[in-house]
């Protein structure tokens, strides 16, 4: 199994291929049209602001491959701003289109809370997810965010709280995603990659 990580100029890409070998996987860097269009699997890594994930999507050519992947059957997970950009929009750049992967809008995480959203957290299973198979349920993953997926429309298997419940890992047929990023999650992150890599399989 070969994961295709798309290279749009996140700045975790790095860390997410060498979490990816550390686990023994083999992973290619692409920002090409034509390799994301032949993907055995995806992973969308995502920090920094929703619009330079969307614009670089879409400057690239992008957004029509990895959606034509995703109705295929290809096994994607979405880390952190990849998860939002399923959504329809952002309150971070309302003016865009996100992938409309999943109904609904991600908003900002309430002022009350200290923000960004970062360090650990834990989670709170909703259903019963082959993501987090084998990971305690008191496990703690980091978190690096302002925004979330306040809303769900099923497609959560896990919450976590910061002010206001979010969306904290997706999971539906072959599309899976998490808020929090694994590849700095130590053991319980690299479960969950491991997971994921033998769903791919």
């Amino acid at each position: 199994m070969n994961v295709t990580v798309i290279d749009y100029g996140a700045g975790n890409v790095t860390s997410v291929e060498r979490a990816l070998q550390r686990l023994g996987a083999a992973s290619q860097r692409s920002s090409s049209p034509e390799c994301i269009a032949k993907a055995e699997a995806l992973l969308l890594p995502g920090v920094g602001h929703y619009a330079a994930l969307i614009r670089a999507l879409d400057e690239r050519g992008l957004r029509a491959p990895l959606l034509d992947a995703i109705q295929r059957g290809v096994p994607f997970l979405g880390v952190c701003l990849g998860l939002q950009a399923l959504y329809e929009t952002s309150e971070e750049a309302p003016e865009l289109s996100g992938l409309k992967v999943f109904h609904g809008s991600v908003r900002s995480l309430p002022a009350t809370v200290k923000l960004p959203h970062m360090g650990w957290n834990q989670l709170k299973l909703t259903r019963s997810s082959r993501l987090l198979k084998g990971i305690s349920a008191d496990a703690y993953f980091y978190f690096a965010h302002s925004f979330a997926a306040t809303c769900s429309n099923g497609e959560a298997v896990a919450h976590a709280n910061h002010g206001v419940e979010f969306a904290a890992v997706i999971e539906k047929q072959n599309i899976f995603a998490v808020q929090f990023h694994p590849e700095k999650s130590g053991d319980a992150g690299a479960r969950l990659l491991q997971n994921f890599l033998g769903l791919a399989a």
